[in-house]
């Protein structure tokens, strides 16, 4: 699917007299990218550099993969890392010069880890490409009786029944694939039920439906077909799917849902009534808990958008750090669903550089619809950073500086696949995402790719708005003995507020502690919104917890603190407007202390509220908030530069604190609306064709 334009460059020295490329770059990721992604010669990094030696397993990590290494995969740890580094960076190096591995090379890594097997899944079916389907499907027979014959029941047959279902390839029989369709193991015997629903026959060998342990496998052993009907009408234009996997589209706050519901759901609406569009899809996931709820997997949320629910064998919200376990699946729902519609997709959208939308992509060729990646720079941005601070004796620490670099490879991979590329810019557009993508710079004379500006749907007030907002405040001062109000002796002090899901990224627990040490609990009061209004994540309950630690020392602030669950998106607005709306001295600041944000949708609907707003330097806030202009940037990268930025931000004089609201309600309304998002991504969106 991918265009010449996002084909990688060969890491190899030109003839003649090459580049060198050493460590420059203070950030050793990008100076490892920068070389492979030129044609320069790569010198390592160096002892000598001016921060002190780099971090060794970092380092080391790096060259295995981006070195100017001999090509293939090594055969040892030669690199200085594992056998299982030294094979994951081998054939990740080979995924992005583009060299077509045999199926055998790649199925010699078959019981290899989860990093080695995304890799593996990512090359597969190019592989297959290039090989034949025959060739593969030999291979796969080889190695998947190998393992019956020396042990029937390792997991890995799941993955290689995968792997045959990506290419529609059939290696065993309905009758050998009995065993896996019955096996213990979940995630083995749901691959062979994908596997046996393709072969013909296949479905005679599956268990019946009334034999499923719960309603996921009563829907993978008989997948409804849902009245899916998007583009009805005969509207004309593309059919767009957009994605959000982490999260719930209408739960904005808790678990993993953030800013991205507030703009998919308010973009979506406006999509569907934007000329070129006949209709939108917006996909999320679901998993037992919320397919026992409510098991429909599709519905029309507007008029021409329509949300579809792919069903993930998981209790909840599905882990981050394991959405490599889900891809095979994901595919398979999304490829089925979509695929069984009246008309088909013209376009999908991913947003987010993990499995999940590796997966979506996957189905997208399967179907022959266009892809769209928006890319940010993360991980990439502080990756070095945030490994040289982190313990080398502590396996969790190990496990996320891998977890961070697959990341990187995925988001490598989404760029290559994708037919279009949008960034979403930094305080110097999308020079930053150029830094952290250097193969990007063929788009736009180096610029990099275009970059849509984000928007917020506009606030509709209710017919009764002003007796809601009196209702919202006399609420939120009705008792400082609880943990969701104020006292309402209080109601004159200035206030703090913050909004976002409770999670470490979001730092509410840094902006406590901040607050707490600049003595704001003595002259201001601080309202945090956000977290599952009941049992919650661990993520939350830890937020929670740390929180509670902190007002434990200073009991005095507890009546000055509130904690709210997240509450509707129209709810949080209305409030805003409500406390944007109050004579001084209680004046309101909206703060966000998270450790970055790629762009910050609470923020600008703060903006829009009329409230002066401050947030984190790091990330896309910058893009938008000029600090002393229309609102303050602070350091967020601990508790001493965030406290510095309360105290600065507590002694801005009124006048000012105005003039930035001002600023920034207007920067919203001229730049920020939904309205021109849509108008500038469907012009995206309508010069692609399906394939």
């Amino acid at each position: 699917m991918a265009t010449a334009a996002f084909a990688p460059t060969r890491a190899t020295p030109s003839p003649g007299r090459p580049a060198t490329v050493g460590t420059q770059d203070r950030d050793l990721l990008v100076a490892a990218r920068t070389a492979f992604f030129s044609d320069a010669r790569w010198t390592g990094f160096a002892d000598d550099r001016p921060t002190g030696r780099p971090p060794e397993e970092l380092a080391r990590l790096l060259e295995a993969e981006y070195g100017l290494r001999p090509r293939a995969v090594p055969p040892g740890d030669g690199l200085g890392v594992g056998r299982e580094d030294a094979a994951v960076a081998g054939l990740r190096r080979a995924a992005r010069l583009g060299v077509p591995l045999t199926p055998e090379a790649l199925l010699a890594h078959h019981d290899g880890g989860p990093w080695l097997r995304a890799v593996l899944t990512e090359l597969w079916p190019e592989t297959v490409r290039w090989h034949g389907h025959r060739h593969a499907e030999e291979a796969l027979r080889a190695t998947l009786t190998a393992i019956l014959t020396a042990s029937p029941g390792a997991p890995a047959t799941g993955h290689l029944l995968d792997l045959a279902a990506a290419t529609g390839l059939a290696p065993l029989t309905p009758s050998e694939t009995d065993f896996a369709a019955h096996h213990a193991d979940r995630a083995v015997r749901h691959s062979a039920w994908r596997y046996l629903h393709q072969l013909p026959g296949g479905a005679a060998h599956l268990p019946r439906p009334a034999a499923a342990a719960d309603v996921y496998e009563r829907l993978l052993l008989e997948p409804p077909k849902p009245a899916l009907e998007p583009g009805r009408g005969g509207r004309a234009g593309r059919l767009v799917a957009q994605t959000m996997l982490l999260g719930g589209l209408d739960t904005p706050g808790q678990g993993m849902s953030g800013g991205l519901a507030v703009l998919l759901g308010g973009l979506g609406d406006q999509l569907a009534e934007t000329a070129g569009i006949a209709g939108v899809i917006t996909i999320v996931t679901a998993g037992h808990e919320d397919l026992a709820a409510d098991g429909r997997l599709a519905h029309e949320r507007r008029a021409g958008h329509w949300v579809v629910r792919l069903p993930l064998d998981t209790p909840g919200a599905p882990d981050p750090t394991q959405m490599h376990l889900h891809r095979a699946a994901l595919t398979w729902w999304a490829v089925r669903l979509l695929g069984g519609m009246p008309r088909p997709l013209d376009v999908l959208h991913v947003r987010y550089a993990d499995d999940g939308s590796l997966a979506l992509a996957d189905a997208a060729e399967r179907l022959g619809a266009a892809t769209v990646f928006t890319a940010t720079p993360d991980p990439h941005r502080g990756l070095a950073e945030r490994h040289t601070a982190s313990d080398r004796g502590d396996p969790r620490a190990s496990r996320a500086l891998r977890h961070d670099l697959h990341r990187v490879f995925v988001a490598d991979r989404l760029v290559e696949r994708a037919d279009t590329v949008v960034g979403i810019p930094g305080r110097g557009g999308t020079r930053e995402l150029v830094r952290h993508f250097p193969h990007l710079t063929r788009l736009a004379g180096g610029d990099g790719p275009s970059a849509p500006p984000e928007g917020i749907t506009p606030y509709r007030p209710a017919p009764d708005e002003d007796a809601r907002r009196r209702a919202g405040l006399a609420d939120l001062y009705r008792d400082g003995a609880r943990p969701d109000a104020l006292d309402p002796e209080d109601r004159e002090l200035p206030l703090l507020l913050s909004v976002g899901r409770l999670h470490p990224v979001k730092q509410q627990d840094l902006l406590v502690r901040a607050w707490l040490a600049t003595g704001g609990h003595r002259t201001s009061t601080l309202v945090l919104i956000g977290g599952s209004p009941r049992a919650g994540t661990e993520a939350e309950t830890d937020m929670r917890r740390r929180i509670d630690t902190l007002l434990a020392d200073c009991p005095q602030a507890s009546r000055r603190l509130a904690l709210l669950p997240a509450l509707p998106n129209a709810d949080v607005r209305r409030l805003q407007r409500a406390l944007a709306g109050r004579p001084r001295p209680a004046s309101c600041w909206y703060v966000c202390p998270s450790a970055k944000e790629e762009f910050g949708i609470a923020i600008l609907e703060a903006m829009e509220a009329g409230l002066p707003v401050a947030g984190p330097r790091r990330g896309g806030v910058a893009h938008y908030v000029r600090d002393g202009a229309n609102g303050i940037l602070l350091d967020t990268s601990g508790h001493t530069g965030l406290a510095r930025g309360l105290r600065r931000l507590m002694a801005v004089p009124d006048a000012d604190r105005h003039r930035y609201a001002a600023a920034g309600r207007d920067l919203v309304a001229d730049r920020f609306s939904v309205t021109r998002m849509a108008d500038e991504l469907a012009a995206e969106y309508t010069a692609l064709q399906r394939h």
